[in-house]
C-alpha cells in the first residue's frame, strides 16, 4: 500500500517536472513564448517568471531523485 502511494507521488512529480520545463523560456523562446504571445515584444521579457520556473525546476527534481531512490530501496 505504501509503495503504491509513493509510486502515485512520483507521477505527478513527474508531469509536474515535464510541465515546468516546457514553460521555461529557451534560446527561441520555447512554449512560454508561445503562451505570452506578442506581448514579450512589448513589455519585454520576464524575467521573474524564468527565475521562478528554474527554482521550482530544481526543487521538483530533487523530490523526484529522491523519490526514485525510495522506491529501489523498496524493492
Amino acid at each position: 500500500m505504501l509503495k503504491t502511494i509513493i509510486l502515485i507521488f512520483q507521477v505527478l512529480c513527474a508531469l509536474a517536472l515535464i510541465t515546468t520545463i516546457l514553460l521555461q523560456s529557451g534560446k527561441s523562446a520555447g512554449l512560454s513564448g508561445s503562451i505570452a504571445g506578442g506581448g514579450e515584444a512589448i513589455f519585454g521579457k520576464k524575467k521573474g517568471l524564468d527565475d521562478l520556473l528554474s527554482k521550482i525546476t530544481a526543487y521538483l527534481c530533487a523530490i523526484f531523485m529522491i523519490v526514485t531512490l525510495i522506491l529501489a530501496i523498496m524493492q
